[in-house]
């Protein structure tokens, strides 16, 4: 899980180094995407489960809004907003998954909620509240394929991915094709194939190996490597600073983040040590 949220962190330098409007980069990566999960595959199991198709829709909304949030707000404001999806996925492994949240999670949610707003602030004034809006949207929908990828944790999830980066391709390109063509260029398609393998392929095969082991709410609290680097590679690449106001509300989603996951983590290794002695 922990290779999976370092791939992903690649996505927003990647998608910021395109010079592409946001659908064609959406469709563009997920092609390459599915070419690469369906050669390690070779030969998928699509059953056409509620739980399947779920996850596919979910995952291929979130790589809309993700690359729509990339190209309209900060990489910074984009992955910390989408970051909201562990406080999600806490509050609906209840429903879903029997998991319920415990309190360390319930509390995060309103330390998430207020870093958020922090983020938001400069949004008015800058101009990017569609973006950050979209990418409040993408942790909703992440957390709802992180759910029902975990339902599949008998199965195959990989394939999930696949169905989701299939409808991500045909979605995005039917309407790239009312959208202004876009310019072709070593970069862009250098950047659209790291992207797709991986940015997107070989954290989706990371990805479904350990959600079959880790519980939906783990496996979206260890993903906290993905918001800490993102921007630190547009940074050191690109120059693109946070600022002051989203670098104090994305400190406070980490933290929150990162100390329930630490309290979390205590409290069943003490309850497996009991059942134990």
């Amino acid at each position: 899980m922990a290779g999976t949220a370092f791939c992903w962190s690649l996505g927003g330098l990647f998608i910021k180094l395109i010079d592409w409007h946001p659908f064609a980069i959406a469709g563009a990566r997920s092609t390459v995407a599915a070419l690469f999960i369906l050669a390690v595959l070779r030969k998928p199991k699509i059953t056409w489960s509620r739980d399947q198709l779920v996850a596919a829709f979910a995952n291929a909304l979130t790589m809309l809004l993700f690359v729509y949030a990339n190209k309209h707000t900060s990489s910074a404001n984009a992955i910390l907003l989408q970051y909201g999806a562990p406080v999600y996925v806490a509050l609906l492994s209840g429903i879903f998954l029997k998991e319920r949240p415990l309190p360390e999670q319930i509390l995060a949610l309103f330390a998430v909620m207020g870093g958020m707003l922090l983020c938001f602030a400069d949004s008015f004034s800058l101009g990017h509240l569609d973006g950050d809006i979209a990418a409040v949207l993408a942790g909703f929908t992440f957390a709802i394929n992180l759910l029902f990828m975990r339902r599949q944790k008998e199965g195959s999830p990989l394939e999930s991915f696949l169905m989701g980066h299939v409808i991500t391709a045909i979605c995005a390109g039917a309407i790239s094709l009312f959208m202004p063509p876009v310019r072709l260029s070593l970069l862009s398609l250098g950047a659209v194939l790291a992207l797709g393998v991986l940015q997107i392929g070989l954290a989706a095969v990371l990805f479904s190996y350990a959600i079959k082991r880790v519980t939906a709410i783990q496996s979206s609290l260890i993903a906290i490597i993905e918001p800490a680097l993102n921007p630190v590679w547009v940074f050191l690449v690109l120059r693109e600073a946070p600022t002051a106001r989203a670098i104090a509300g994305g400190l406070i989603i980490v933290l929150a983040v990162s100390i329930s996951s630490v309290i979390t983590v205590s409290r069943r290794q003490a309850s497996v040590q009991t059942g134990t002695s």
